[in-house]
């Protein structure tokens, strides 16, 4: 089979044509125009078997799984397997005893920092199940702890505010926040320690991480709140709108994403309480109402209130 390269930069010694073929079934690169023989003996990179389906093709395969930083040994290293009591008493006494010996000191010639990296990464990968983050935060989040790690930051302080540090800072490189009291309840470490830590890990690590954008926090608690796209742009756009103004400077970001999908909601006649908002958002009624009266007044906002409403229908019975 011959197969023509279109995109080849290769011209021909002899006559400088750049119209060049490979002939893939003889190993040889030929020049159309003259016929010259211009390599041969050419290394096929391809598979050697063939496969016909999907189930096949994952059989024959003779790679292993690829790199990843959330396993210690970076799933290089090989394992000892677990063989069943039926499996085992198949040896003699003898061999039996030297497998179960050989198992466990596999166990133990992890060094001190495979150990750690062992359990915080096992750690790390439960926090993030539990925040539901996609593979990319946690292989970002299992790096900033194994660069902790060989900095000597980890000493002095508790793995799993470690941990956590370094899943908040994946999360904000990545675009994706989670607030300090989401990973405080996934990890079981009190807030405060988590944001000492992050800050510590920040300036030791040399991480440099813009302020989180409210916008950022809108298409989770949107969804959380069973709104529409809908209320979702206009959330995104009243924020655009505010930070222009910069009415979110010194603000908390998920104070102000959740008064905007307050405002949002209302304007496209999908209203959420401010209590039902609070819930999801995880900050205060108070601090709703205070974000949302701050971006109507400055924003010229003309919004029904929940207490406007319920006398509005109280007058509408009376009638």
């Amino acid at each position: 089979m011959v197969k023509k390269k279109s995109m080849r930069t290769d011209v021909c010694p002899e006559c400088g044509s750049t119209e060049i073929v490979v002939d893939e079934r003889h190993g040889e690169t030929i020049c159309a125009k003259c016929g010259l023989v211009i390599d041969e003996k050419l290394v096929d990179t391809g598979q050697e078997w063939r496969a016909f389906d999907h189930d096949q093709r994952m059989k024959r395969e003779r790679v292993g799984a690829s790199l990843t930083y959330m396993r210690h040994d970076k799933g290089l290293s090989t394992l000892i397997g677990r063989s069943g009591y039926a499996e085992l008493y198949k040896f003699e006494p003898e061999k039996r005893k030297q497998i179960i010996k050989l198992r466990r000191w596999h166990k133990q010639i992890l060094s001190a920092t495979e150990r750690n990296l062992r359990f915080a990464l096992s750690e790390l990968d439960r926090i993030a199940s539990y925040l539901d983050l996609p593979r990319n935060i946690r292989e970002e989040a299992a790096m900033i702890y194994r660069k902790a790690v060989e900095k000597g930051l980890v000493r002095g302080r508790s793995m799993e505010s470690v941990v956590a540090a370094a899943i908040y800072a994946a999360c904000r490189q990545h675009d994706a926040p989670r607030t300090l009291d989401e990973i405080a309840e996934a990890s079981g470490i009190k807030k405060r320690e988590i944001g000492r830590t992050y800050r510590f890990l920040t300036k030791e690590l040399g991480l440099k991480l813009l302020p989180t954008s409210p916008i950022d926090y809108v298409p989770r608690f949107a969804s959380a709140l069973g709104l529409s796209g809908e209320v979702q742009a206009k959330a995104i756009q009243i924020l655009k709108e505010a930070m222009k103004k910069e009415l979110t400077a010194g603000r908390g970001p998920t104070g102000v994403a959740a008064a905007a999908i307050y405002i949002a909601a209302t304007l496209c006649g999908e209203r959420r309480t401010q209590r039902e908002i609070a819930e999801i958002t995880r900050v205060t009624e108070v601090t709703i109402r205070n974000r949302y009266k701050e971006l109507i007044e400055k924003l010229g906002l003309e919004v029904e209130e929940e207490g406007e409403k319920t006398e509005r229908k109280g007058v509408d019975i009376l009638h």
